[in-house]
């Protein structure tokens, strides 16, 4: 699986660096165990609408908390929720703590939509899983939407919005 994408991204000539590193499992993982990576950290969330018809690949910053029915609403998906790891494996070809941009490879039947927040869009370089989580490849912007492109996944740029953090009661 992940020899297919480093033999896509290198017959496209994308430009990327290769981090090797223990396993991750969540951002503040990664954060801790692969510290001044070059490029922006960022959270990656596999949604789906209420009926499991319609999918979503997600990239936001790590530190942003996601309000998805807010989401949701933006992309006029009824009952936007978490999909199921099941659902992860068979759209994606992931597990748990893998999740990617960089499967959109493995999306041949463009089933999934791609969604990057605004925010991240506008980073120089972005940090990605190359579909496993004992790696990380710094890709810049450019090649990374290039690499979506190419795959049939030109994602769509929205401001994302954010969950509000819980008041501190007085």
């Amino acid at each position: 699986m992940e020899h297919a994408l480093y033999r896509f991204l290198e017959r496209h000539q994308i430009r990327h660096q290769r981090f090797d590193h223990p396993p991750v499992y969540t951002c503040e993982e990664a954060a801790r165990l692969t510290p001044g990576l070059p490029g922006a950290e960022c959270k990656n969330l596999f949604l789906c609408d209420a009926k499991g018809r319609q999918h979503v690949l997600l990239a936001v910053p790590a530190a942003a908390g996601v309000d998805i029915k807010a989401l949701g609403e933006q992309l006029e998906l009824k009952g936007l929720r978490f999909a199921s790891p099941e659902r992860l494996q068979r759209y994606l070809g992931l597990t748990p703590g893998a999740v990617t941009l960089l499967a959109a490879l493995n999306d041949s039947e463009r089933q999934v939509a791609v969604v990057i927040d605004q925010e991240l869009s506008r980073q120089h370089a972005i940090l990605c899983h190359p579909l496993v989580n004992t790696s990380t490849l710094a890709l810049p912007m450019e090649e990374l939407l290039r690499f979506l492109d190419l795959t049939g996944h030109a994602p769509r740029l929205v401001a994302v919005p954010r969950r509000q953090a819980p008041s501190d009661p007085l």
